[in-house]
């Protein structure tokens, strides 16, 4: 305690608090409110299917989507992302460590307010419940491990133990989502680069850390082994060009990057980002003698190393598929040790303007998520709603979040309704035709009932539903058809289960409201004695 009253003090030390303990209740507001995502609701049915990997993703995700769960005993949006929302927390602290140890403490500051204004940081790291939150967090806490171990005698390095810990946590990174492995490459391209740290390929501390590494992701080998590496191939097909290239759709990629960082945080991350090899091709070039100023310095050479791949790899892929926003951001969370050090330059020349940006960012994003968080819950820009302002813009039907599902009216139907109360005793399993699907229907199932979900895709998506059962443990059995409004009129789904079923036949509409208007509708089907496994292209 005496410790922490001294730290508090510092008027610096109290603002690195007004940014962690804001952000942290901020974050928290949001993930009460918001509906969960077809994503995180996924994520949840890993937590009930405990596994060493999983067909998307490794494990770790589970463990965080569960962690809120276990604890409370509660299956709600907020609950499912309590473990994001603390891991992001623990991945700023890393994040503002590691730039005090190589910059200094405004550095640090400043690194840890652009990391909290970021609406991509704050919402795909620290609101949703996304493999990505236990991936910064990892990533984070291996970045402050390197730079203690490859900084503290950056022209004379000496290989200590914490290599070890430091492939333990790359190790983890890489449970969490498959980026870590491109962390660890980074790390290695780190190394060969810098002289001074090439001796520690030669030191029993690498071959240690190496060993201690492949213990750590033995689960993700031993599942994909066990299951023909399938994972792996699912993975790494997505990087395999279907198309043309089209280096509009580049272009298309960076605007998004930027838009997604905030436009006034983003293309300042471009620009640091890309501004030492810009430097670098310019001596090349122009032969100019290169100076120890003008050389790339260790730190920031450790720090393109970690983060450069992602955020050209992926940039560059844009060229012929589409990438998820999320892909290239961890990239980006490492170039904003770079830009806070720039703040500290800036600063210099103005004070109060690299204040009116931050503050000017901060409130424009807080505000943007707030309106879209109303409008997400409540509809203030739906045609019609009762809440909308100025009579609303935005038709229902053109409005693509009505898709998302209010989990507590699910719930309340299920819980309320005779004829599905009756339906699910009676039931042996629930079906989806989307994989996506399956997480809302089981979150509303708690607790009222306790009933196996699966998917059956007539495009064979079945995702991790697929190794979660055995197609022929159904035949004989009946079930419930749930599904929503988008697929009801498929003409060829339901051939499909009638095909497979005796019967088939609707009981029951579910109204999902918002700001009092019907803006979906959930449909439960019951399908009568299933005939004969239906195909899958996965599993057993």
């Amino acid at each position: 305690m005496p410790i922490a009253q001294k730290w508090l003090t510092r008027k610096a030390n109290q603002s690195v608090l007004v940014l962690l303990v804001g952000g942290l209740l901020f974050r928290a507001i949001i993930a009460f409110w918001l509906y969960p995502t077809f994503d995180e609701a996924y994520y949840y049915l890993y937590s009930l299917h405990l596994n060493w990997s999983y067909f998307d993703h490794p494990a770790i995700v589970a463990f965080t989507t569960g962690f809120g769960t276990w604890l409370t005993g509660d299956v709600s949006q907020f609950t499912i992302r309590l473990g994001a929302i603390l891991c992001h927390t623990g991945s700023l602290i890393f994040l503002y460590l590691t730039s005090q140890k190589i910059f200094s403490a405004k550095a640090a500051y400043f690194t840890l307010a652009i990391a909290t204004i970021c609406p991509i940081f704050q919402i795909g790291f620290g609101i949703l419940s996304l493999p990505d939150s236990p991936l910064m967090f990892f990533w984070s806490a291996s970045l402050y491990c390197a730079v203690t171990e490859f900084l503290r005698q950056p022209h004379s390095y000496i290989p200590s133990y914490r290599l070890a810990i430091l492939g333990i946590l790359v190790g983890l990174a890489c449970n969490s989502k498959y980026h870590g492995f491109i962390l660890g490459l980074g790390l290695l391209g780190f190394c060969f680069s810098s002289s001074p740290h090439r001796v520690v390929l030669r030191s029993p501390w690498a071959w240690f850390s190496l060993g201690l590494f492949i213990i750590t992701i033995s689960p993700i080998v031993f599942w994909n082994m066990q299951h023909d590496w399938v994972s792996f191939s699912f993975q790494s097909a997505r990087a395999v060009p279907k198309t043309g290239y089209n280096l509009l759709n580049v272009l298309l990629v960076y605007l998004a990057q930027v838009a997604y960082l905030f436009p006034t945080l983003g293309f300042p991350l471009w620009r640091v980002s890309l501004q030492p090899i810009l430097r670098k091709i310019k001596q090349i070039f122009t032969q100019k003698p290169i100076t120890y100023q003008d050389n790339f310095q260790t730190e920031k050479l450790l720090i393109l190393w970690v983060s450069l791949p992602l955020i050209l790899g992926f940039t560059f892929i844009g060229g012929y598929r589409q990438i998820l926003p999320a892909w290239t951001m961890p990239g980006f969370w490492g170039i904003t040790l770079l830009l806070g050090q720039q703040a500290v330059i800036w600063e210099q020349k103005s004070r109060l303007w690299v204040r009116q940006w931050l503050l000017g960012s901060g409130i424009m994003v807080v505000s943007i998520v707030l309106i879209l968080l109303l409008q997400l819950t409540l509809g203030i820009f739906q045609k019609p709603s009762q809440y909308a302002l100025l009579g609303g813009f935005l038709p229902v039907q053109n409005d693509p979040s009505t898709e998302l599902i209010d989990i507590q009216q699910l719930r309340r139907s299920f819980s309320e309704s005779p004829i599905l109360k009756t339906a699910l005793q009676n039931s042996s399993f629930i079906f989806t035709n989307r994989y996506y699907l399956g997480g809302p229907i089981a979150m509303s199932l708690e607790p009222v009932a306790q009933i196996p979900i699966t998917c059956f895709d007539i495009g064979n998506d079945n995702r991790g539903f697929a190794f979660w059962s055995r197609a022929k443990q159904w035949v004989g059995k009946d079930a419930l058809y749930i599904t929503t409004a988008p697929f009801n009129l498929r003409e060829d789904l339901m051939a499909s289960y009638r095909n497979h079923f005796r019967s088939v036949e609707e009981i029951e509409q579910i109204v999902i409201r918002r700001g009092g208007v019907a803006v979906n509708i959930v449909y439960v089907y019951q399908a009568k004695t299933l005939l004969k496994p239906y195909p899958r292209a996965y599993g057993v």
